[in-house]
Protein backbone atom coordinates (compact mmCIF):
# COMPACT_ATOMS: atom_id res chain seq x y z
CA UNK A 1 0.00 0.00 0.00
CA UNK A 2 1.10 3.57 -0.88
CA UNK A 3 2.29 5.41 2.40
CA UNK A 4 2.34 8.98 3.31
CA UNK A 5 3.36 12.03 5.96
CA UNK A 6 0.91 12.85 8.74
CA UNK A 7 1.56 14.94 11.90
CA UNK A 8 -1.02 13.56 14.47
CA UNK A 9 -1.88 14.46 18.42
CA UNK A 10 -2.01 11.12 20.19
CA UNK A 11 -4.17 12.47 22.82
CA UNK A 12 -5.74 15.56 24.09
CA UNK A 13 -2.43 18.23 25.01
CA UNK A 14 0.23 15.63 23.46
CA UNK A 15 2.98 16.67 21.46
CA UNK A 16 2.58 16.95 17.60
CA UNK A 17 4.05 13.57 15.91
CA UNK A 18 4.86 13.22 12.21
CA UNK A 19 3.93 9.71 11.26
CA UNK A 20 3.59 7.55 8.22
CA UNK A 21 0.59 5.76 7.19
CA UNK A 22 -1.01 4.00 4.51
CA UNK A 23 -2.77 6.48 1.83
CA UNK A 24 -6.60 5.98 2.79
CA UNK A 25 -9.09 4.92 0.14
CA UNK A 26 -12.20 6.98 -0.30
CA UNK A 27 -15.70 5.56 0.10
CA UNK A 28 -18.90 6.43 -1.10
CA UNK A 29 -19.52 9.78 -1.11
CA UNK A 30 -15.82 10.64 -0.50
CA UNK A 31 -12.47 12.12 -2.39
CA UNK A 32 -8.78 11.75 -1.98
CA UNK A 33 -7.13 14.78 -1.77
CA UNK A 34 -3.27 15.28 -2.91
CA UNK A 35 -2.68 18.05 -0.16
CA UNK A 36 -0.31 20.91 -1.12
CA UNK A 37 -0.72 23.47 1.57
CA UNK A 38 -2.76 23.68 5.03
CA UNK A 39 -2.83 26.90 6.71
CA UNK A 40 -2.53 26.79 10.71
CA UNK A 41 -5.36 28.37 12.69
CA UNK A 42 -6.21 29.46 16.26
CA UNK A 43 -9.24 26.86 15.98
CA UNK A 44 -6.31 23.99 15.60
CA UNK A 45 -5.76 24.22 19.40
CA UNK A 46 -9.63 22.72 19.77
CA UNK A 47 -7.75 19.69 18.55
CA UNK A 48 -4.58 19.77 20.09
CA UNK A 49 -6.16 20.80 23.63
CA UNK A 50 -9.00 18.32 23.35
CA UNK A 51 -11.33 21.60 23.71
CA UNK A 52 -14.52 20.25 21.85
CA UNK A 53 -15.96 16.82 23.81
CA UNK A 54 -15.79 13.81 21.51
CA UNK A 55 -12.16 14.29 19.52
CA UNK A 56 -10.98 10.65 18.46
CA UNK A 57 -7.92 10.29 18.33
CA UNK A 58 -4.98 9.84 17.42
CA UNK A 59 -5.91 12.79 15.10
CA UNK A 60 -4.66 14.92 12.28
CA UNK A 61 -5.34 18.56 12.93
CA UNK A 62 -6.07 21.33 9.68
CA UNK A 63 -9.14 23.07 8.00
CA UNK A 64 -7.67 25.05 5.13
CA UNK A 65 -6.82 22.36 2.75
CA UNK A 66 -6.07 23.20 -0.29
CA UNK A 67 -4.65 20.72 -2.72
CA UNK A 68 -5.67 18.07 -5.78
CA UNK A 69 -7.89 15.20 -6.22
CA UNK A 70 -6.31 11.91 -6.54
CA UNK A 71 -9.21 9.58 -6.27
CA UNK A 72 -13.16 9.89 -5.90
CA UNK A 73 -14.97 7.14 -4.62
CA UNK A 74 -18.51 5.92 -5.37
CA UNK A 75 -21.36 8.21 -5.61
CA UNK A 76 -19.43 11.75 -6.30
CA UNK A 77 -20.92 13.59 -8.34
CA UNK A 78 -19.47 16.06 -11.08
CA UNK A 79 -15.90 16.23 -9.26
CA UNK A 80 -13.32 14.64 -10.81
CA UNK A 81 -9.53 13.73 -10.35
CA UNK A 82 -7.28 16.16 -11.35
CA UNK A 83 -9.51 19.53 -9.53
CA UNK A 84 -7.94 21.63 -7.40
CA UNK A 85 -10.02 21.68 -4.58
CA UNK A 86 -10.01 23.00 -0.79
CA UNK A 87 -11.93 22.14 2.68
CA UNK A 88 -12.67 24.63 4.97
CA UNK A 89 -14.03 24.74 8.53
CA UNK A 90 -17.25 22.89 6.89
CA UNK A 91 -16.30 19.64 6.26
CA UNK A 92 -20.31 18.35 5.65
CA UNK A 93 -23.55 18.38 7.06
CA UNK A 94 -26.01 15.50 7.79
CA UNK A 95 -28.74 16.74 5.66
CA UNK A 96 -31.69 15.93 8.32
CA UNK A 97 -31.68 17.91 11.36
CA UNK A 98 -33.94 21.13 11.42
CA UNK A 99 -31.19 23.50 9.84
CA UNK A 100 -29.94 21.19 7.42
CA UNK A 101 -33.72 20.98 6.16
CA UNK A 102 -33.99 24.95 5.93
CA UNK A 103 -30.78 24.56 3.69
CA UNK A 104 -28.37 26.21 6.62
CA UNK A 105 -25.93 23.69 6.68
CA UNK A 106 -23.56 25.67 8.49
CA UNK A 107 -25.71 25.30 11.34
CA UNK A 108 -25.57 21.64 10.99
CA UNK A 109 -26.43 20.14 14.41
CA UNK A 110 -24.36 17.50 13.12
CA UNK A 111 -21.62 19.15 11.26
CA UNK A 112 -18.28 17.73 10.59
CA UNK A 113 -14.89 19.75 10.70
CA UNK A 114 -12.30 18.94 9.50
CA UNK A 115 -9.30 18.00 12.37
CA UNK A 116 -11.70 17.47 14.26
CA UNK A 117 -14.57 15.10 13.81
CA UNK A 118 -12.00 13.64 10.94
CA UNK A 119 -8.37 14.05 9.87
CA UNK A 120 -7.29 16.84 8.13
CA UNK A 121 -4.70 18.51 6.31
CA UNK A 122 -1.46 18.33 8.47
CA UNK A 123 -0.85 15.39 5.99
CA UNK A 124 0.24 14.34 2.45
CA UNK A 125 -3.26 12.74 1.79
CA UNK A 126 -6.61 13.65 3.42
CA UNK A 127 -9.97 12.11 2.65
CA UNK A 128 -13.40 14.53 2.36
CA UNK A 129 -16.99 14.38 1.57
CA UNK A 130 -17.90 15.76 -1.72
CA UNK A 131 -19.88 18.09 0.32
CA UNK A 132 -17.18 19.57 1.64
CA UNK A 133 -15.21 20.18 -1.77
CA UNK A 134 -14.48 24.24 -3.25
CA UNK A 135 -13.10 24.78 -6.41
CA UNK A 136 -10.11 27.08 -6.15
CA UNK A 137 -9.50 29.58 -8.92
CA UNK A 138 -6.46 29.44 -11.22
CA UNK A 139 -5.04 32.73 -9.85
CA UNK A 140 -4.73 31.18 -6.41
CA UNK A 141 -1.75 29.69 -4.99
CA UNK A 142 -2.57 26.83 -3.06
CA UNK A 143 -0.41 28.74 -0.05
CA UNK A 144 -2.43 32.16 -0.18
CA UNK A 145 -5.89 30.12 -0.97
CA UNK A 146 -5.61 27.88 2.63
CA UNK A 147 -6.11 30.70 4.78
CA UNK A 148 -9.17 32.17 2.89
CA UNK A 149 -10.85 29.16 3.48
CA UNK A 150 -11.40 29.81 7.26
CA UNK A 151 -9.84 33.28 8.19
CA UNK A 152 -11.08 34.40 4.15
CA UNK A 153 -14.35 33.33 4.67
CA UNK A 154 -15.63 34.25 7.55
CA UNK A 155 -14.71 37.91 7.12
CA UNK A 156 -15.73 37.93 3.95
CA UNK A 157 -19.14 36.40 5.05
CA UNK A 158 -19.99 38.44 8.01
CA UNK A 159 -19.35 41.33 5.86
CA UNK A 160 -21.60 40.57 3.21
CA UNK A 161 -24.29 39.30 4.97
CA UNK A 162 -23.85 42.42 7.08
CA UNK A 163 -26.29 44.93 5.42
CA UNK A 164 -23.96 47.38 4.57
CA UNK A 165 -23.68 49.24 1.08
CA UNK A 166 -20.80 50.94 -0.67
CA UNK A 167 -20.09 53.80 1.29
CA UNK A 168 -21.22 53.10 4.42
CA UNK A 169 -18.57 52.74 7.68
CA UNK A 170 -17.27 49.75 8.88
CA UNK A 171 -14.66 49.53 11.47
CA UNK A 172 -12.52 46.28 12.01
CA UNK A 173 -11.17 46.03 15.15
CA UNK A 174 -7.85 43.96 15.10
CA UNK A 175 -5.13 43.94 12.62
CA UNK A 176 -4.24 40.05 12.61
CA UNK A 177 -4.86 36.99 11.20
CA UNK A 178 -8.87 37.52 10.96
CA UNK A 179 -8.71 41.53 10.69
CA UNK A 180 -5.78 41.65 8.17
CA UNK A 181 -8.04 40.54 5.71
CA UNK A 182 -11.55 42.35 6.97
CA UNK A 183 -9.76 45.42 5.95
CA UNK A 184 -8.65 44.58 2.93
CA UNK A 185 -12.80 42.79 2.00
CA UNK A 186 -14.21 45.98 3.15
CA UNK A 187 -12.41 48.66 1.31
CA UNK A 188 -12.58 46.33 -2.03
CA UNK A 189 -16.14 46.34 -1.29
CA UNK A 190 -16.68 50.17 -1.13
CA UNK A 191 -16.67 50.70 2.72
CA UNK A 192 -14.99 53.83 4.45
CA UNK A 193 -12.82 51.33 6.21
CA UNK A 194 -11.93 52.35 9.56
CA UNK A 195 -8.65 50.11 11.17
CA UNK A 196 -8.33 50.12 14.88
CA UNK A 197 -5.80 48.02 16.54
CA UNK A 198 -2.97 48.83 19.32
CA UNK A 199 -0.16 50.70 18.46
CA UNK A 200 0.89 53.31 16.22
CA UNK A 201 3.10 51.11 14.59
CA UNK A 202 0.33 48.96 13.13
CA UNK A 203 -0.99 52.67 11.08
CA UNK A 204 0.87 51.94 7.81
CA UNK A 205 0.52 48.35 7.79
CA UNK A 206 -3.63 49.41 8.22
CA UNK A 207 -3.36 51.80 5.16
CA UNK A 208 -1.52 49.78 3.18
CA UNK A 209 -4.33 46.98 3.38
CA UNK A 210 -6.56 50.19 2.38
CA UNK A 211 -7.93 51.03 5.09
CA UNK A 212 -8.81 55.08 4.86
CA UNK A 213 -8.15 55.90 8.55
CA UNK A 214 -6.46 53.77 11.00
CA UNK A 215 -7.53 54.73 15.26
CA UNK A 216 -4.73 53.15 18.00
CA UNK A 217 -6.58 52.20 20.61
CA UNK A 218 -3.90 53.02 23.34
CA UNK A 219 -3.90 56.54 22.76
CA UNK A 220 -7.20 57.30 21.67
CA UNK A 221 -10.93 56.84 22.51
CA UNK A 222 -12.09 54.70 19.46
CA UNK A 223 -15.68 55.37 20.54
CA UNK A 224 -15.57 58.93 20.37
CA UNK A 225 -13.70 59.10 17.49
CA UNK A 226 -15.82 56.50 15.30
CA UNK A 227 -18.80 58.93 17.03
CA UNK A 228 -17.45 62.06 14.88
CA UNK A 229 -17.59 60.39 11.92
CA UNK A 230 -21.00 59.71 12.35
CA UNK A 231 -20.89 56.36 13.90
CA UNK A 232 -19.82 52.86 12.31
CA UNK A 233 -22.79 50.99 10.50
CA UNK A 234 -20.70 47.69 11.09
CA UNK A 235 -17.82 47.30 13.68
CA UNK A 236 -16.73 43.67 12.51
CA UNK A 237 -14.73 42.45 15.78
CA UNK A 238 -11.52 40.02 14.89
CA UNK A 239 -9.94 40.00 18.38
CA UNK A 240 -10.01 38.12 21.32
CA UNK A 241 -10.73 40.68 24.23
CA UNK A 242 -13.83 41.31 24.99
CA UNK A 243 -12.73 44.01 26.98
CA UNK A 244 -11.88 45.60 23.42
CA UNK A 245 -15.02 44.50 22.07
CA UNK A 246 -17.11 46.50 25.28
CA UNK A 247 -14.86 49.70 24.65
CA UNK A 248 -16.07 50.65 20.89
CA UNK A 249 -19.48 49.25 21.12
CA UNK A 250 -20.11 53.24 21.77
CA UNK A 251 -18.82 53.66 18.44
CA UNK A 252 -21.73 52.27 16.56
CA UNK A 253 -24.51 54.76 14.26
CA UNK A 254 -27.81 54.05 14.60
CA UNK A 255 -28.59 50.58 13.43
CA UNK A 256 -25.41 49.78 13.86
CA UNK A 257 -24.19 46.18 14.87
CA UNK A 258 -21.10 44.62 15.95
CA UNK A 259 -20.25 41.45 14.18
CA UNK A 260 -18.03 38.84 16.79
CA UNK A 261 -15.91 36.85 14.87
CA UNK A 262 -12.96 36.26 17.28
CA UNK A 263 -13.84 34.07 19.84
CA UNK A 264 -13.09 34.69 23.66
CA UNK A 265 -15.07 33.04 26.59
CA UNK A 266 -15.35 36.38 28.33
CA UNK A 267 -18.37 38.18 28.10
CA UNK A 268 -18.88 41.47 26.51
CA UNK A 269 -19.60 44.19 28.88
CA UNK A 270 -22.41 46.15 27.37
CA UNK A 271 -25.58 48.95 28.91
CA UNK A 272 -28.82 48.17 27.84
CA UNK A 273 -29.27 51.70 27.19
CA UNK A 274 -26.84 51.29 24.71
CA UNK A 275 -28.10 48.61 22.80
CA UNK A 276 -32.10 50.32 22.88
CA UNK A 277 -31.86 54.06 22.04
CA UNK A 278 -30.00 53.38 18.92
CA UNK A 279 -31.11 49.81 17.99
CA UNK A 280 -27.39 48.69 18.15
CA UNK A 281 -27.01 45.03 18.03
CA UNK A 282 -24.41 42.34 18.95
CA UNK A 283 -23.91 39.47 16.00
CA UNK A 284 -21.67 36.38 15.96
CA UNK A 285 -20.77 35.20 12.50
CA UNK A 286 -19.59 31.49 11.79
CA UNK A 287 -17.48 30.81 8.56
CA UNK A 288 -19.62 29.47 5.71
CA UNK A 289 -20.39 26.24 3.52
CA UNK A 290 -18.30 25.25 0.00
CA UNK A 291 -19.74 27.28 -1.93
CA UNK A 292 -19.45 30.65 0.06
CA UNK A 293 -16.02 29.44 0.56
CA UNK A 294 -16.01 29.30 -3.76
CA UNK A 295 -17.39 33.15 -3.25
CA UNK A 296 -14.72 34.12 -0.65
CA UNK A 297 -11.87 32.42 -3.36
CA UNK A 298 -13.63 34.19 -6.38
CA UNK A 299 -13.75 37.69 -4.98
CA UNK A 300 -10.31 37.50 -3.49
CA UNK A 301 -9.15 36.71 -6.84
CA UNK A 302 -11.53 39.28 -8.58
CA UNK A 303 -10.30 42.08 -6.13
CA UNK A 304 -6.63 41.06 -5.72
CA UNK A 305 -7.05 40.18 -2.00
CA UNK A 306 -4.08 37.81 -0.54
CA UNK A 307 -3.64 36.91 2.91
CA UNK A 308 -0.28 37.61 4.44
CA UNK A 309 1.52 34.49 5.13
CA UNK A 310 4.40 32.39 6.50
CA UNK A 311 5.17 29.17 4.91
CA UNK A 312 6.70 26.00 6.52
CA UNK A 313 7.52 22.26 5.35
CA UNK A 314 4.86 19.51 6.80
CA UNK A 315 7.52 17.97 9.24
CA UNK A 316 7.66 21.78 11.20
CA UNK A 317 3.85 21.73 11.88
CA UNK A 318 4.78 21.86 15.92
CA UNK A 319 6.70 25.07 15.03
CA UNK A 320 4.69 26.50 12.65
CA UNK A 321 1.45 25.97 15.01
CA UNK A 322 4.17 27.76 18.05
CA UNK A 323 4.07 30.29 15.83
CA UNK A 324 1.00 31.14 15.29
CA UNK A 325 0.06 30.92 19.13
CA UNK A 326 2.30 32.88 20.24
CA UNK A 327 0.94 35.63 17.81
CA UNK A 328 4.46 35.93 16.11
CA UNK A 329 3.19 35.03 13.01
CA UNK A 330 2.51 37.78 10.43
CA UNK A 331 -0.21 36.92 9.87
CA UNK A 332 -1.54 33.15 9.13
CA UNK A 333 0.97 29.79 9.25
CA UNK A 334 0.66 27.80 6.14
CA UNK A 335 2.25 24.17 6.02
CA UNK A 336 3.59 23.19 2.63
CA UNK A 337 4.00 19.33 1.49
CA UNK A 338 5.95 20.10 -1.35
CA UNK A 339 3.62 17.62 -3.86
Amino acid sequence: MPRMRAVQVKNANGPFELVEREVPIPAAGQVLIKVQACGVCHSDAFTKTGAIPGIVYPRVPGHEVVGVIEAVGERVPDWQAGQRVGVGWHGGHCGHCPSCRRGDFITCSNGQIPGISYDGGYADYMIAPFEALAAIPDDLGAAEAAPLLCAGITTYNALRNSGVRAGDTVAVLGIGGLGHLGVQFAAKMGCRTVAIARGADKGPLARQLGAHRYLDSTTQDVAAELTKMGGAHVILSTVTSAQAMSAVLGGLAIDGKMIVVGATPDPIEVSPFLLIGARRGIQGWPSGTSIESEDTLAFSALANIRPMIETMPLERAAEAYERMMSGAARFRMVLTTGQ
